[in-house]
């Protein structure tokens, strides 16, 4: 009789092991594409951070294909993509660039607006002068009018003490303003342009003027507007990430605050990155919670060289940075250049372009906030350059259900890049 209890035991033990091992299964999160590139006029290399609006659209720019003759490949793309019956998607183009004074060559993805306007921004074309042997890059938004979507200059970069060559998306504060940087230009002496911070505000005739509130000298400052988007808190402070300079034994990088202060912007170097074993060669921009703390990725530093998730804790206006996370390079990823962001539950979540398979084509992560302080990384997906795309260099978006909507820049169906859809 004992043995046979004993039996039925380890019985119901296996059962329930199995059980659970099936209820982990189709817990676990699952990758879909929503879209995959073909290279032709619906754009190649989604370059950018999704942005939706009200009833479930998603929006983004292509860097190359589209319609534009001046480029061998096309100028890039404005993209909407619509959800349609049996959980399909259809996109659309909304505008494809010419390669001339509309602009060439979109990075980052758009912002929206309450009207359902798009803005962004190009690292070439445009009017304002000769970069490169091309346009400086422009600002732009997009209008509906009807069915067809419009194109309007808002400002054309010079190359000058404006900057130029613009390549990350623009953010807006409550009056409208919008807000970016570029890697490029400005009048600092000691660096031949290591980029500006800018502003943008509508003037008499509904006209568009550009303010630079600071130019990168390439010393504690730093140097190199990142690609990714400035953070505008509630105060109107605006927080963003240099890619290069700072601390002079390493150039690592800066996170730094600007603050209007009678009509005239003061800069702070929050942190100037120090590199491995600390954090090292931001790329991305920063988020911030509740508490004013800030986060963001490294490419380069952590532990093992091979990047980093940091928190630059705010106590009374000062930050001192701690590394989350070191990434290895191998299954867990590497190199991220993501913008983070949160969940209702306080995880981060975020991309990186290296590590993963075998081949290195990038994953998506979640970081879990843990006891102590510490935090647990767990990979969601592992991209294999095939249909599921590859080398997701922008950051997520999250919708109220909790599912995460991305791109990659390559792979696909064509290798031109995907849309994807994780469900958690």
């Amino acid at each position: 009789m004992k043995n046979r209890t004993s039996g039925l035991v380890r019985k119901f033990w296996f059962v329930a092991v199995v059980a659970l091992l099936v209820n982990v299964a189709l817990a676990a999160p699952k990758e879909k594409v929503i879209h995959t590139f073909t290279g032709g006029n619906d754009g190649i290399n989604p370059a950018a951070t999704l942005v939706a609006d009200a009833v479930g659209n998603f929006y983004g720019t292509t860097v190359s294909g589209g319609t534009g003759t001046l480029c061998t490949n096309g100028c890039g793309t404005v993209f909407k993509l619509s959800p349609v019956a049996g959980g399909k998607w259809n996109e659309t183009v909304l505008y494809s660039f010419s390669g001339g004074s509309d602009g060439k060559n979109p990075y980052g993805g758009v912002t929206l607006d309450s009207k359902g306007n798009l803005y962004g921004t190009t690292v070439s074309g445009g009017s304002g002068g000769t970069c490169s042997g091309d346009g400086c890059g422009v600002v732009f938004r997009l209008t509906k009018s009807g069915k067809s979507w419009n194109e309007s200059v808002l400002y054309n970069f010079t190359g000058g003490k404006d900057g130029f060559g613009p390549g990350g998306t623009v953010v807006r504060d409550k009056a409208g303003n919008l807000y970016g940087t570029t890697p490029d230009g400005g009048n600092a002496r000691d660096c031949n342009g290591c980029g500006v911070v800018y502003k943008l505000s509508t003037v008499k005739g509904g006209t568009w003027k550009q303010t630079v509130i600071h130019t990168f000298t390439g010393g504690s400052d730093g140097a190199v507007g990142s690609l990714g988007p400035l953070f505008l808190d509630k105060a109107g402070n605006v927080f963003g990430i240099a890619e290069l300079a700072g601390d002079p034994s390493c150039r690592c990088g800066t996170a730094f605050r600007l603050t209007s202060v009678a009509g005239k912007w003061k800069f702070k170097t929050l942190d100037a990155f120090k590199g491995t074993p600390h954090a090292g060669f931001p790329y991305g921009g920063v988020i911030s919670d509740s508490k004013g703390n800030l986060y963001g990725t490294t490419y380069f530093g952590g532990a093992n060289g091979m990047g980093s998730v940091f928190k630059l804790t705010n106590l009374k206006g000062k930050f001192t940075e701690s590394v989350l996370y070191s990434f290895t390079g191998g299954t867990d990823g590497g190199s991220p250049t993501t913008t983070l962001v949160f969940d209702a539950k306080g995880n981060l979540y975020g991309t990186t372009t290296t590590g993963g398979d075998s081949n290195g084509d990038g994953v998506v992560f979640k970081l879990s906030p843990s006891s102590g302080g510490k935090w647990t990384e767990s990979v969601i997906h592992q991209f294999s350059n095939g249909r599921d795309g590859a080398q997701p260099y922008y950051g997520l978006l999250l919708d109220p259900a909790g599912n995460l909507f991305g791109t990659t820049a390559i792979g696909g169906g064509s290798g031109q890049g995907v849309v994807f859809q994780i469900t958690p």
